[in-house]
């Protein structure tokens, strides 16, 4: 059986399906979600985020056209979601405290993973915000470049310089170069 476009769930989920809104939010809420995750580098502030963000799409549900694909707009909302909020609050932890290895004793392959984990929450957390905001958009929310720069209402070349200086800065910091 085929899956239903994104954009013919919103105009069900417009028309009254319930259904048709569960399979949209099954569809972005792990990618959502960890956007926000990432972004924010709190868990508690990414869940807010994440349910403010799900208010907003709701009240906004029948204002969408399928002019660009849904998933843009839902990222469009996302992002100014998350930029009103983090002017609104200063920055409370780190994304250390947020990917902190587990407690629990493992083999070797889990702490390895944690630490590549660790490092790259830190270099994504090293990136300038523009940067790291339009490296999370292409990481966790899929979208490509013309999208990147719809919602964050910059022109196609600042996202594809953002993107490119991010991966830059990201290969660096992962190369194995951890002197600090």
């Amino acid at each position: 059986m085929r899956e239903r476009s994104d954009e013919a769930l919103v105009a069900a989920w417009s028309d009254g399906s319930m259904a048709a809104f569960e399979a949209l939010y099954a569809r972005y809420r792990g990618p959502l979600y960890r956007y926000f995750l990432r972004l924010s580098g709190d868990a508690a502030r990414a869940n807010d985020l994440y349910q403010g963000c799900w208010e907003k799409v709701i009240r906004a549900r029948r204002r969408y056209r399928p002019t660009g694909p849904f998933r843009a707009w839902l990222f469009r909302i996302a992002h100014n979601h998350a930029m009103d909020g983090f002017r609104r609050a200063a920055p409370e932890t780190d994304l250390s405290d947020a990917d902190a290895p587990s407690t629990q004793p493992g083999p070797v392959e889990h702490t390895a993973a944690a630490e590549r984990t660790a490092r790259l929450a830190a270099a994504l957390d090293g990136l300038p915000p523009e940067q790291r905001d339009a490296m999370l958009l292409k990481l966790e929310g899929g979208l490509d470049l013309e999208s990147i720069a719809h919602v964050t209402g910059v022109g196609r070349e600042t996202a594809k310089s953002r993107l490119r200086y991010a991966t830059a800065r990201l290969k660096h910091a992962l190369s194995g170069d951890s002197s600090e």
